[in-house]
């Protein structure tokens, strides 16, 4: 009985070493949290997805996916309309390689659009904040990737909901989106007193090296995601300009090209 017992007890050890050393830890892990409310029409939505799918699997970012100290990141694609309506369009997958990166992309190309509702940024941090209980992997760095065309027009206070992220410890990075041609009626929301931009850097972006990306319409969505997530994945290795000082901005202008400045 002893023996047996050793024998038991021996192989439960063992199984708690490898589940534990079969644990993940990946340099940053990140929530894609796009808008798909009203304001963007159907040709708009297919440049944002197809922008986040081009993204992850951007040869620069492979690079700087495995230029980090663990060579992995951790990503989801959340999209966001209303206070009720969020989708986990593709779930939480480790991207150490093309492969890896290829799936998330293919999910996210064949997903269906979720929905076109009103425009919750707080439900929207809330529900990002939530998923990442369902994170496997341990991270270095936490991050929460707003993307949108417009202000926060229902739901809770976005103060509120960006403050409580940033005091739990989350990074929430923005990147707004320009959009001149919105859909009937929808021209104040996309276009908030002091524009987009400034209503973003002072209600949405908040965190240790938080940062900014303007685009100047859809059609360079794709250059700025990259961007963004090149320097995201940067961040995770040490200090960034953005948190020795203030929030910063990145502009992409419509031919593509990334462009500093405030």
């Amino acid at each position: 009985m002893r023996s047996a017992y050793a024998i038991a007890l021996f192989a439960l050890l063992l199984c708690l070493g490898a589940a534990k050393a079969s644990a993940e830890t990946v340099d940053v892990a990140v929530v894609f949290a796009a808008d798909v409310s009203r304001s963007v029409d159907d040709d708009e939505f297919k440049l944002q997805r197809q922008g986040y799918a081009a993204a992850v699997t951007d040869p620069g970012v492979l690079k700087a996916i495995a230029a980090g100290p663990h060579g992995a990141i951790a990503i989801c694609f959340v999209e966001w309309s209303g206070p009720e309506e969020q989708e986990v369009v593709a779930n939480w997958t480790v991207v150490r390689d093309g492969e890896s990166a290829a799936g998330f992309a293919s999910t996210l190309l064949k997903a269906p659009r979720s929905f076109v509702g009103r425009t919750s940024i707080s439900a929207a941090l809330d529900f990002s904040r939530d998923y990442f209980t369902k994170l496997k992997a341990a991270a270095t760095r936490r991050v929460i990737d707003v993307s949108g065309d417009g202000d926060n027009n229902s739901g809770r206070p976005l103060l509120d909901a960006r403050n409580e992220a940033v005091s739990a410890g989350f990074t929430i990075n923005g990147l707004a989106i320009i959009n001149a041609h919105p859909n009937p009626g929808y021209f104040a929301h996309v276009q908030p007193p002091g524009g987009l931009p400034a209503y973003y850097r002072e209600n949405v972006i908040g965190g240790p090296s938080a940062f900014l990306l303007v685009v100047q319409d859809f059609t360079t969505f794709r250059e700025a995601i990259t961007k963004k997530l090149v320097t995201e994945i940067a961040a995770a290795r040490g200090p960034t300009r953005a948190a020795r000082t203030s929030y910063f901005t990145y502009r992409v202008a419509t031919t593509g090209q990334p462009q500093s400045g405030q």
